[in-house]
């Protein structure tokens, strides 16, 4: 790449066509802070760096390899105050990566880029890259929490559980569905009696059976997974000290106690106890301004699969099992 000077984005000439010497030197040889902003997809980051008076430096588009990313850095030869990249799908990855090599990266929550950036005309890759770096340099964010390794492959254990399950239901109902337009109606059935029950209603009839047992085949295999991932999870929460502790309150079990272990991952990164039910979305909304004042709904903010799990322990909670001082706390709540 040639170097360029001065031009409408500070960089002149061709734009992501810059020099990386250090043109911010100012005399005496202090170096000023830079703030970079990456705006990172699937197959490619645009990274652009700021420096404390918001002058652009450098503006690149790289491949999505934290090793790239690195590199220019270090090739930059200019001190890093902040680097700030939008949660996502590769966040995470990104982020630990960059994080390894000694480099100051910040994730940020989604809504508050969303809205910093919701002001530019043109929304591009660039100019989010742009938007971020100003961001990160003016301090308009908000840090997200990058959980931990082993939390994050027990999540991935949940989604993937939770998908299968999906699958089977899925098939079943397809079964149930079809069925219905023959006048054969399967009725209240357990999971294990479903498939006999299925083969005796379409018994005799050649076509459906044909039909009938592809789909039983695939609920099978489907079926056979789950149960695999099911027992990888039962064997994690009995090896984990907080999982089972959690699974004595009445209404937790593994997967709840999985879920809610790992939607905290940590807990030190909260002040008070009380704080987790704000960032699980499970706090009312407040809206006061001029004359009005009132609370709303539960925020929903945060992770959905923690309030689902919650939902699920407190439903079991009140409605089956045996009575205890937390259910009839529960159900005088519910009375009012």
């Amino acid at each position: 790449d040639q170097p360029n000077r001065g031009g409408r984005d500070g960089v002149g000439g061709r734009p992501g066509m810059v020099d990386l010497s250090p043109i911010n030197k100012p005399p005496g040889g202090i170096y000023m802070a830079h703030y970079v902003g990456i705006d990172a997809s699937l197959e490619t980051v645009n990274v652009c760096i700021v420096d404390d008076d918001g002058n652009l430096c450098l503006e690149r588009k790289i491949e999505a390899e934290p090793y790239a990313i690195i590199e220019l850095l270090k090739g930059f030869g200019q001190p890093i105050a902040r680097l700030g990249l939008e949660a996502g799908p590769t966040a995470s990855w990104l982020y630990t990566e960059l994080r390894a090599a000694g480099l100051p990266a910040i994730c940020m929550e989604c809504r508050h880029v969303k809205a910093g950036l919701g002001a530019m005309r043109n929304k591009t890759d660039r100019n989010d890259a742009r938007g971020i770096a100003e961001l990160v340099r003016l301090g308009w964010f908000r840090k997200v929490f990058v959980k931990s390794d082993a939390a994050q492959r027990t999540r991935m254990l949940l989604v993937s559980r939770s998908h299968l399950l999906g699958k089977s239901q899925d098939i079943e109902n397809c079964i149930r569905g079809s069925l219905k337009v023959f006048g054969l109606r399967i009725g209240a059935i357990t999971k294990n009696g479903f498939e006999d029950r299925v083969l005796e209603l379409v018994a005799g009839d050649q076509s459906l059976i044909a039909i009938v047992k592809q789909l039983l085949r695939a609920r099978r295999a489907i079926l056979e997974s789950f149960e695999r991932l099911d027992r990888l999870c039962i064997q994690l929460a009995r090896r984990d000290p907080i999982c089972r502790r959690l699974m004595t309150v009445p209404g937790v079990g593994v997967i709840v106690a999985l879920t809610y272990a790992t939607g905290v991952d940590a807990p030190e990164r909260f002040k008070r106890s009380r704080d987790v039910g704000a960032h699980f979305g499970l706090t009312p909304k407040r809206y006061s301004s001029g004359q009005i004042d009132y609370d709303g709904r539960i925020s929903r903010c945060g992770d959905e699969m923690v309030r689902t799990a919650l939902y699920q322990a407190a439903h079991a909670l009140m409605h089956h099992g045996r009575w205890s001082s937390l259910r009839s706390w529960a159900m005088r709540i519910a009375k009012r």
